[in-house]
């Protein structure tokens, strides 16, 4: 099986990008940034793809556009006008007598093309059939870049998500959870629009509450993976929600808003507790050592949780979090209209805490330990549910 790739690609232009926090701290240089215009020719077929977080459908209109773009024989501005290939490497080297950069993928996991899958996929398809027409193609390259790995995925990969919650916006579709988070210590951190400033995204807001959507995932044979690899459909989930049902109680999300501050809370409980619930008694098992966790570094500030700002040791992976957190689905029934806790959700995380983040990280072993394919796995999000679920009943007797 193949653990490395390395790839040689003549360029037309390159250039390195020196990290603006070199000389304020040359012992940790940190990440690296690389820009390189090659003529699509030159693209080789085989750039890992296992790190792009997006499905390549190429009979869209964004998919259209970008061919379209690529083969118009009289517009040489293809480099210009997409926004090109994004890719995560463990070192790129360049050879400037035969103008060619060699590219190290040393980790499938957090190496290869992290953004422009369609662009790559229609240039594979279509550089064959161009052949005098030249066209060329931007690609940015990042090395250094594994601690924060999937933050950089979701954020480059965000831009269709984001024209539509800009839009939900100006709609004034976002006013219940407004309302309900308002007096929430984070709240006036939250945006709503592109551009606007804020360090949460309300579509991150939107993929957690997606969780809890029992009108919608009934039971453990739905798994509300979603919110975890498809951030649009939770943002068109909630807007059509919306839009439907307005305000009544036929809106799962009017009848969740009870459940909004208590599913945050959770989040930011998991968030600051799971290196606790992993080794509770056992300073054996170093959860710092575990495949996505990164730990603070020495002499570094530490780690901030997500919501509430509280200081962390460890950065632990959506991948871990976001499955256990939607395990507790299987608690919210519905009253009177409204979703309700059938039982204290922090009772039984404080008790089943240890047994969810083992079953986490026993997945993530069978899986190479690759924390994107734990939080991609049906199988995981089952199990987990049905565990949060028996120990209710057991709890329940």
């Amino acid at each position: 099986m193949e653990t490395e790739k390395i790839i040689k690609l003549k360029v037309a232009s390159f250039r390195e990008i020196p990290n603006p926090f070199e000389k304020i701290n040359a012992i940790d240089i940190g990440p690296k940034m690389y820009f390189a215009i090659c003529d699509i020719a030159n693209i080789p077929a085989d750039i890992p793809m296992s790190t792009n977080p997006r499905e390549q459908k190429l009979g869209t209109n964004v998919a259209t556009k970008i061919r379209n773009s690529l083969t118009d024989d009289s517009n040489q501005n293809f480099y210009l006008l997409n926004r090109g290939l994004l890719l995560s490497a463990d070192r790129v080297d360049f050879d400037a007598k035969n103008q060619e950069i060699r590219i190290l993928f040393s980790n499938f996991n957090v190496h290869g093309n992290v953004d422009g899958g369609h662009t790559l996929r229609i240039i594979q398809e279509e550089k064959v059939k161009i052949g005098k027409n030249r066209q060329f193609v931007k690609i940015e390259i990042l090395t250094g870049i594994e601690d924060l790995y999937q933050e950089l995925a979701a954020a480059r990969n965000t831009s269709v998500q984001v024209k539509d919650q800009s839009i939900a916006e100006l709609e004034s579709r976002f006013e219940l959870i407004k309302e309900t988070l308002k007096n929430e210590p984070y709240f006036n951190e939250i945006f709503y629009k592109e551009n606007d400033l804020g360090r949460i995204n309300i579509i991150e807001i939107l993929s957690i509450f997606n969780l809890f959507n029992v009108d919608k995932y009934k039971n453990s044979e739905t798994t509300p993976i979603i919110s975890y690899s498809g951030l649009k459909q939770c943002v068109d989930s909630y807007i059509e929600s919306n839009k439907t049902y307005g305000t009544t109680n036929n809106n799962p999300y009017m009848k969740m808003k009870n459940l909004f501050v208590d599913i945050i809370k959770l989040y930011d409980k998991l968030e600051t507790n799971l290196y606790r619930f992993y080794a509770p008694d056992d300073s054996k098992k170093r959860y710092g050592g575990i495949k996505g966790v990164v730990t603070k570094r020495k002499n570094r500030q530490p780690f901030k949780s997500k919501f509430y700002g509280s200081d962390m040791e460890y950065y632990t992976p959506k991948a871990f979090i976001i499955p256990i957190l939607g395990a507790f689905r299987s608690l919210v029934v519905e009253k009177d209209c409204y979703y309700v806790w059938s039982t204290d959700p922090f009772i039984i995380l404080d008790k089943l805490g240890s047994s969810l983040i083992d079953t986490v990280i026993e997945q993530s072993k069978a899986l190479g330990y690759n924390p994107n394919a734990v939080g991609k796995n049906n199988g995981l999000w089952v199990q987990l549910y049905q565990k949060v679920l028996l120990e209710y009943l057991q709890h329940k007797k």
